[in-house]
């Protein structure tokens, strides 16, 4: 399989994405469920547009034994800073070819068949958090699922799950206390005050990440929380409309904590030259959440594997033509912002 076989297949396999040639959140504004932003689709839209003004400084003038793409993080390592980002629900969000039992079973498999780790999602009903954890435990561990803003009782609980599938870490996708559609279903979540966050980051031993940090100020809450890491990201865009893109307020939450915790980034992430930018910004690693969607519903386990080889070689490439030996090289001086 090649890359647009695998475009082909999603087409024809997913109901509500309509895997245009770029990513951008322009064609599927407003749809939700779906795979839009929310309102004016603005959130998505300026995720993609933002990295677009971001070009790359090319060097080849350097001596040059080897690129080195990995990471260390949760004591492992892996081949390339890339995660697939926590996506649940997908009947409703992406069509009905797949259960979430299924569509976990292809992140994480392909994920760790390539040398990353896939995050898995939550939702209303049980199974939509719980048969995702099968999947971790039966790839030793293999993931990090991730816990809504539910009441704190059913966090605590779905932490000790968490635990007891051996998962490398636990997320809680903070900025899906922006989503009607869960108490709309009869399951409300809500923000956290940090000391509440405390009392729920300190109930376990596993690396815990708090998602969805879009302020220096929610930075500075979660580190308080003790969160071993946080995500910048506006959800994909679906939670809130007009905000800022995560890679405009990156470089002052990198400012801010960069050292003190690991930050991750998501949104409009799209490529290796994408990741190599916000990893340039101050990022530590990326999430990524549609494309690997989309790769699911075109090739199962060999899509994700095939995309994440892609993004792989893309970032490896772009090392190589900017003068970066290892990830710890790629600095603000390799790109130029454009105004």
């Amino acid at each position: 399989m090649d890359y647009k076989t695998l475009l082909e297949n999603a087409k024809r396999n997913i109901e509500t994405c309509k895997v245009c040639p770029e990513c951008n959140g322009k064609a599927c504004r407003g749809q939700i469920p779906g795979v839009g932003g929310k309102g004016t689709g603005s959130g998505f839209i300026r995720n993609y547009d933002e990295l677009r003004k971001i070009k790359i400084n090319m060097d080849t003038l350097y001596s040059i034994d080897e690129v080195d793409t990995s990471i260390e993080l949760f004591g492992k390592n892996f081949k390339y800073p890339v995660f697939a980002a926590p996506i649940g629900a997908v009947k409703l969000n992406y069509g009905k070819l797949y259960n979430d039992y299924e569509y976990q079973m292809a992140i994480i498999q392909g994920c760790k068949n390539s040398g990353v780790v896939g995050f898995t999602g939550d939702g209303v009903k049980d199974e939509t958090y719980e048969d995702p954890l099968k999947v971790i435990a039966e790839n030793d561990g293999w993931g990090v699922p991730t816990i809504k803003p539910w009441k704190k009782e059913e966090i605590l609980r779905k932490i000790k799950l968490a635990e007891e599938s051996g998962a490398l870490a636990v997320a809680m996708d903070i900025d899906a206390a922006g989503l009607a559609l869960l108490g709309m279903q009869g399951k409300p979540v809500s923000p956290k005050p940090v000391e509440e966050m405390q009392e729920i980051i300190s109930s376990t031993d596993l690396p815990f990440i708090l998602k969805g940090i879009m302020t220096v100020n929610g930075a500075k809450k979660a580190l308080e929380a003790g969160a071993y890491g946080i995500v910048v990201s506006n959800h994909g865009g679906r939670v809130l409309d007009e905000t800022p893109s995560t890679v405009e307020v990156l470089p002052e939450i990198v400012e801010e904590v960069k050292g003190k915790m690991k930050i991750f980034i998501d949104g409009g992430i799209r490529s290796g030259l994408d990741i190599f930018k916000v990893i340039a910004l101050g990022a530590d690693a990326v999430l990524i959440g549609r494309p690997y969607a989309v790769a699911v519903y075109g090739g199962g386990t060999e899509g994700v594997e095939l995309y994440t080889h892609k993004l792989g070689k893309e970032l490896y490439e772009t090392m190589l033509m900017s003068g970066a030996k290892t990830l710890k090289d790629i600095n603000e001086d390799k790109v130029k912002i454009l105004k």
